[in-house]
């Protein structure tokens, strides 16, 4: 018995370099509170839109080398991530997202850390 309660004392080992959120959260889809796996993919982003429930959409820039013109152009990504109850988000907030399992039509990402 007290095993198991100092089991739950213990903080979740997600599998990345992150600091997990101080608030604890009830929701199941959340990589630290609830049973959700992430693997692939590691991004760093900002947060562009919060409008959706449980929703951030999170978008980088990066450069692409054009060989024919020996010239670099500037492009970005955007990406629909799921967001967890546990971890409060704003627009311009800069967040980690890791790949997980499809979470809707269009979400594959959950948000993990706000640095």
């Amino acid at each position: 018995m007290a095993l198991s309660n100092k089991k739950r004392s213990e903080r979740k080992d997600i599998g990345i370099k992150a600091v997990p959120p101080k608030v604890r959260c009830n929701d199941p889809k959340c990589p630290w509170h609830g049973s959700l796996s992430v693997r692939g993919r590691v991004f760093e982003g900002n947060v562009t839109s919060v409008k959706g429930i449980k929703t951030a959409i999170v978008k980088w820039g990066y450069t692409f080398f054009i060989p024919k013109y020996e010239r670099y152009e500037r492009r970005h990504s955007r990406v629909v991530a799921y967001r967890p109850e546990c971890i409060e988000l704003k627009i311009g907030d800069k967040v980690k997202i890791v790949e997980c399992r499809p979470i809707s039509k269009t979400k594959s990402f959950v948000v993990v850390e706000k640095l």
